[in-house]
């Protein structure tokens, strides 16, 4: 499985952008979990969000939720997170992860918090302006 982000540039404060991850698994990937990290210069890496085919619902921390929004294009084997309302504060290499299994709500928030996926790809970087 491997998987590439893409999407990241600058933008100013205030502004949106949209990052893609494209998943090439070799097969329609449909029954996975998959999620968008990021990681700051001397900072930990962060879960954002997080997304399963059985889940009710996506996984947002409360760092983004409201101002970001992930969604899955199965067919593309793609996901996305759409960026609203940034700030400099959101300036950071951002990751997408997945890892197999059609997870129930809490099972998917624990492997997100825990960022615990097995199948990372390379980061895009977003840099937003003040």
């Amino acid at each position: 499985v491997q998987l590439q982000a893409s999407g990241g540039g600058l933008v100013q404060s205030g502004g949106s952008l949209k990052l893609s991850c494209a998943v090439s698994a070799g097969f329609t990937w449909e029954y996975f979990v998959t999620g968008w990290f990021r990681q700051a210069p001397g900072k930990e890496r962060e879960e954002l969000a997080c997304i399963s085919a059985k889940a009710d619902s996506p996984f947002y921390s409360d760092s983004v939720k409201g101002r970001f929004t992930i969604s899955r294009d199965v067919g593309a084997n793609t996901v996305l997170l759409q960026m609203n309302n940034l700030t400099p504060e959101d300036t950071a290499v951002y990751y997408c992860a997945t890892d197999f299994g059609a997870y129930s709500y809490a099972k998917m928030e624990r492997l997100c918090t825990g960022k615990n996926l097995d199948y990372w790809g390379k980061g895009t970087l977003v840099t937003v302006s003040s």
